[in-house]
């Protein structure tokens, strides 16, 4: 596996976004994956959405491409020192979003966002071009 996709990028696919189809097809080969986070936020939108029973379809169909990475002590120490240092710049984000960027580090993924507004804060994670260019129009 080479990338992890943030719950953005993962929702936009689900919702059949075209440029979520066509990136995330585009990356399959290589491996995709999700971070646990990612897979209970994904559950929650299909919990509280307008059609609980199609969006689960759509979500266990899509959980057949992609690989949920779980959670751990070394990434749970990474987050402690990404939150830490982001809180010593006056730069905190959310901590789904650390826990998230915290896995992609932990194994060494390329990250696959539109949130460059908070992932830009992190340093040395790798965040796919297709953001910095979707954010350039």
């Amino acid at each position: 596996m080479k990338y992890l996709l943030d719950t953005d990028r993962a929702a936009d696919y689900l919702k059949g976004r075209p440029d979520a189809v066509e990136l995330l097809g585009s990356l399959a080969g290589d491996g995709i994956g999700i971070s646990l986070v990612t897979y209970g936020e994904l559950w929650e939108g299909v919990a509280y959405g307008r059609d609980p029973d199609q969006n689960a379809r759509k979500l266990r169909a899509f959980l057949r491409l992609a690989d949920t990475v779980g959670l751990n002590q070394g990434i749970m120490r990474r987050f402690s020192r990404i939150r830490g240092q982001l809180r010593r710049e006056g730069q905190l984000i959310g901590d789904f979003d650390t826990l998230i960027a915290a896995t992609a580090l932990h194994y060494d993924l390329v990250l696959v966002t539109r949130n460059l507004r908070h992932f830009d804060r992190i340093a040395d994670l790798k965040v796919h071009e297709s953001a910095r260019v979707q954010n350039r129009d």
